[in-house]
């Protein structure tokens, strides 16, 4: 399983941790229990080999930030939200923003330019193309914005 993969995988875990109100573990459980897996790989080829340890690490990081930091993570989506109101999100593009700002922030071994790109590229497959360019400008936003000193040159 690729890098890739997981982090889609951890964005469907964000969107059903956004809808439930159990904890991170006891999702993460009940996702990746042997049989609700092995129905989730009959129906999408996403789910089609099970993470590794490591790769389980990273989800579970991920999805686990992203909840408890979301306040924090919508608060930055809100700042850099040029004329979108909170509410035209949709909640597959808050995660996939959340997911990418979780990587920029917090995983050093991520670049930001990968994370923004693997974010653009993952929402593609969930939005219409005028989200996908929201999602591009609120993470181009939040670099300008936020993070000057990394420049932009390497974000296009």
């Amino acid at each position: 399983m690729t890098r890739k993969t997981a982090r889609e995988i951890a964005v469907e875990l964000c969107f059903a941790a956004a809808a439930n109100e159990i904890g991170t573990d006891e999702l993460m459980d009940a996702f990746f229990a042997e049989e609700h897996y092995a129905t989730l790989a009959s129906e999408s080829e996403l789910f089609a080999e099970r993470p590794d340890e490591k790769q389980m690490a990273y989800i579970r990081t991920l999805t686990d930030m992203s909840r408890t930091r979301a306040a924090e993570l919508d608060e930055l989506i809100g700042r850099y939200s040029r004329g979108w109101k909170s509410e035209r999100i949709s909640r597959t593009a808050r995660a996939i923003l959340r997911i990418a700002l979780c990587e920029i922030l917090y995983m050093d071994e991520i670049p930001a330019a990968v994370a923004i790109n693997e974010a653009v590229e993952l929402d593609k497959n969930y939005d219409e193309p005028e989200t996908v360019a929201f999602v591009n400008g609120v993470l181009g936003g939040f670099m300008r914005g936020e993070m000057p000193e990394a420049g932009t040159q390497d974000l296009q």
